[in-house]
Order: structure tokens, then sequence, then C-alpha cells
């Protein structure tokens, strides 16, 4: 049986890339190589320029114009549905760059931070007060925030100097950071995020979502009960809008 191919735009960073497509299979109802999902990831990192450098004017370069091209790559792939491996990419100046080159051509971008959302209000109905990291960037521009408010719930942010000196430090540092240091992450990435989740927590938040696709593979949601996976969400909505029937149900079998 042929299977719609789920397009996956990684690179940024690569880890995440992969860290979504694992998510894919993961949540894929399948008992043999033939039965999982076809997925064509394009892991480009080096075409596609910083996604938070871009919006805090470090470049002049949007990277939406390099995600469009590999998005069209997708296409010719035959990916009809693709998911972007970067909440940065999110941002507004970028996604509707994305959007827009893409308008009346045959694949359809899901929106990460829209699906991860939509993912807390089917895991976690009983949580109101929504934790938010990310990279700096996001925090901001308050990418999590509008979505998480928008769904009638309360998004519990990171100080400034959190989200600035913790999270994206955690993230973006060149000697222990997490883009620098994927597999595995370092002690001192590893502890900086679980500092800024137990932050949040103390400001109230019932559940935190990790906001940069870098920090589940720092802190797996699997040791952290608090915590929502965007990557899981997209990797759930991909495999909903291309091959339904193989969707695992939310307990996992």
């Amino acid at each position: 049986m042929d299977f719609p191919i789920i397009g996956v735009l990684g690179g940024m960073g690569p880890y995440a890339g992969l860290d979504l497509v694992s998510r894919i299979f993961d949540e894929t109802r399948a008992a043999s190589d033939r039965e999982h999902l076809p997925v064509a990831l394009l892991s480009y990192g080096h075409r596609i320029t910083d996604r938070s450098g871009f919006v805090f004017g470090q470049t002049d370069i949007n990277p939406g114009y390099a995600i469009a091209e590999l998005a069209l790559e997708l296409e010719r792939l035959g990916a009809a549905v693709g998911g972007i491996a970067c909440n940065s990419a999110h941002a507004p100046v970028i996604f509707d760059l994305v959007q827009q080159k893409l308008r009346g051509r045959s694949i359809r971008i899901l929106h990460l931070i829209g699906e991860t959302v939509r993912f807390i209000s089917e895991t976690r109905p009983d949580a109101c007060r929504i934790g938010c990291l990310s990279t700096y960037s996001v925090h901001q521009h308050g990418l999590y925030q509008h979505a998480v408010e928008a769904a009638g719930l309360e998004a519990i942010l990171p100080a400034d100097s959190v989200a600035e000196e913790v999270v994206h430090r955690a993230i973006y540092d060149p000697i222990f950071g997490i883009k620098a240091i994927s597999n595995p992450c370092t002690e001192k990435a590893i502890s900086l995020v679980r500092q800024a989740i137990t932050h949040v927590q103390n400001r109230g938040a019932d559940a935190v979502i990790l906001g940069c696709t870098e920090l589940p593979l720092a802190v797996p949601p699997a040791t952290c009960t608090v915590c929502i996976d965007p990557a899981r969400a997209l990797a759930r909505a991909l495999i909903r809008e291309t091959s339904p029937q193989k969707l695992k149900p939310l307990g996992g079998m």
C-alpha cells in the first residue's frame, strides 16, 4: 500500500530534524518496515540563515526564502504535507513569507506552534497555566504566549533574564549549548533547562512547553511529566493530515 509522503524541513538544528522524524515513527501504527510511513527529511542547515539572528536584525537575509525553496524540493519528492523542525521559523516575519512563496503549490506546511497548543488541549485538558520556554526570539515576540492565550489558557513566561541567560544560553552557548553539543547534551545545558522548567513551575505553570526544538534533546519529555513536546505534537499532526488511520492513540498502542 502506498502512503502519502511526509516532508520534514530539518537542519534547524540537525538533531531537531532527526528528533521529529523519530517522533513520526514513534507515533505510527506499524508492525514491520513496510508498514511505516514514508518520510523525506531535508537537513540543509547550511542553506538557511539563523532564525533568531534574522529576527534580531543580525542578518538581513530572511531564512523564509530558503525554507520555501526546500519545501518545494520536498514537493518535488512527492510530499503534500510538511513540517518545519524549528519554532523560531514560525515567527510571522519568516513563516508568512514561506506561506506566500508556497501559495498555489500542492505542499502544505503545518504550523508547529498552533499544533502544539492543540496537542495541549488533547493531552492536558486539566492544565490552565502553561509555561512557555523558548529561544529568546520566540520569547520576545510572544509566539507561544499569543497562541496559548488565544486558546483561552494563561501563559506563564519566564523572567526576561531567565529567558536570555538560562534558556537561550542553554541552546546557543558555543561551548556547552545544545546546538554545539547535541548527542548527548552537556550536563551544563541539561541543568540550565531543568532550572528554567522549575522557574516557570514556581510561577504557577501546570504544564511547560519546551518551545525550542532543541530543548527536548536536553530534557526528554518522558523524563519530565509536566513537559509538552512540540515535536511530538507536530509528528502526530503530520500523520493525522496524511494517513490518519496510522496514527497511534494517545495511549501509545
